[in-house]
């Protein structure tokens, strides 16, 4: 079906289900989010892109990942963590050969560490929020009445 038939499609079944999710839709975009009384920090969101593929067809890209805010502090955190410690890593790679107290690799160990602490946390939380993502797709595949691969 066309884009227009396919999104309200999905926006009519999602707007059925009220008390399981929560929908945000503007044109050729469905955006399924848990609702308010369950969601959590790690809750999951269904971003749908919907564009036209030939006559009277539509594809559907989906994206299952956490809120903006979640995303927006992993990112800035990696980033932050990432450039402290690739400085760290050189000045400390610097006083190592300059025969020098390399305090900077103590420092370049500290992030590390944190990456892989702020890595873990992020596998926990897809693991919490594992069966609201499954709620997401089943809501999704009910709305277009067939099973939906997830690549």
């Amino acid at each position: 079906m066309d884009v227009e038939s396919a999104c309200a499609l999905i926006v009519n079944h999602a707007r059925e289900q009220a008390d399981r999710c929560e929908l945000k839709s503007f044109p050729g975009y469905v955006s399924l989010h848990v609702v308010e009384k369950e969601s959590q920090y790690w809750s999951p969101r269904l971003s749908l892109s919907l564009e036209p593929e030939g006559k009277g067809k539509t594809r559907v890209d989906g994206t299952y990942g956490p809120s903006t805010n979640v995303w927006a502090a992993f990112l800035y955190g990696y980033l932050l963590v990432g450039s402290i410690g690739l400085f760290s890593g050189l000045l400390g790679a610097c006083q190592f050969w300059l025969d020098m107290q390399a305090w900077g690799l103590w420092i370049a160990t500290l992030m590390l560490l944190i990456a892989a602490g702020m890595y873990l946390s992020a596998q926990f939380g897809q693991k919490i929020g594992a069966q609201q993502t499954f709620t997401l797709h089943q809501i999704y595949e009910a709305a277009v009445g067939q099973a939906v691969v997830i690549e």
